[in-house]
């Protein structure tokens, strides 16, 4: 529909060419500013399940970590109570948390110390205490006798890293010493 000024219906005739009216540029302005909010939106949640993500990786990983070191501790205490040659001697005081077993070997004595929220290991007595594991929250070893040996457990909990921690980082190892096993 034309009329007599030359225009179509909210289109100006302007050198042969059709513009679209103010009224419609202002429609459009508001148009794009309405798709980067939105697109500011988007963009910001995806930066935060990214963000989150990334930090439920590292959480991941610092507990793989955790336990690989703890499973580590673990087999080489195994290892000592398999070695032994005699009775086990296991010294705890009762007013704080500290506790040593001591494993008597062939050749030396090797001592677990429980001491500081670390669990260290002397190979012999004049062997400096190395560490090995640290971050501990409790750990108690234990004699656990069944009904044809007489086996060791050793009991770990690691102390968390979250705030919040959906599981208790708690290790349990078990080992029967040869000189004790019950015929």
């Amino acid at each position: 529909m034309r009329n007599e000024q030359g225009t179509t219906n909210r289109l100006r005739l302007r050198n042969g060419t059709l513009n679209p009216s103010q009224g419609q540029q202002g429609i459009m302005l508001v148009d794009c500013l309405v798709y980067l909010a939105i697109w500011t939106v988007v963009v910001g949640l995806a930066f935060s399940a990214f963000y989150r993500c990334m930090s439920y990786s590292k959480n991941l990983a610092r507990n793989a970590d955790d336990i690989a070191r703890a499973l580590k501790a673990g087999e080489r205490w195994r290892q000592d109570v398999r070695a032994a040659s005699g009775p086990f001697k296991l010294v705890a005081w009762e007013a704080v948390v500290e506790q040593a077993l001591h494993i008597p070997q062939k050749t030396n004595e090797v001592i677990y110390l429980f001491i500081d929220g670390a669990v260290l290991r002397q190979g012999g007595t004049n062997a400096p205490w190395i560490p090995v594991l640290s971050g501990v929250k409790s750990s108690r070893m234990e004699q656990d006798e069944r009904e044809r040996l007489v086996s060791w457990r050793w009991e770990v909990e690691l102390k968390s890293k979250q705030k919040v921690a959906r599981v208790r980082p708690l290790f349990r190892f078990q080992a029967v010493a040869p000189e004790h096993k019950v015929r």
